[in-house]
């Protein structure tokens, strides 16, 4: 599935200016908010519970415009609970979040 971020990125640069203290910060939010998430499909044991917190992942994922954890959360709902393959797609896409600094993925 494709999105457009333009609006958004759009929104934020003009909501924000030159703050880049706060645009810091808002990226600090979405990369602890990320490793809670990720926190949650590890410890996941049913469906249920590993869909919602892959839900959560997207969701977040998708508030900042980060398509790459958008893949990665994706890649997890189409996988079981526990699933390597998709934790460490996950964790990939967070650890690059982590080290590039905000906006770019």
């Amino acid at each position: 599935m494709a999105y457009d971020y333009r609006g958004l990125d759009w929104a934020i640069a003009s909501a924000l200016g030159d703050d880049t203290a706060l645009l810091s910060e808002l990226h600090q939010a979405l990369v602890d908010d990320a490793k809670v998430a990720v926190d949650l499909l590890r410890r996941s044991r049913c469906d249920a519970n590993w869909i919602a917190a892959a839900q959560r992942l997207r969701g977040l994922a998708l508030s900042f415009g980060s398509t790459m954890l958008v893949n990665a959360a994706e890649t997890a709902l189409s996988f079981a609970p526990g699933d390597p393959t998709s934790l460490k797609a996950v964790d990939r896409a967070i650890a690059r979040l982590e080290a590039a600094p905000f906006p770019k993925q």
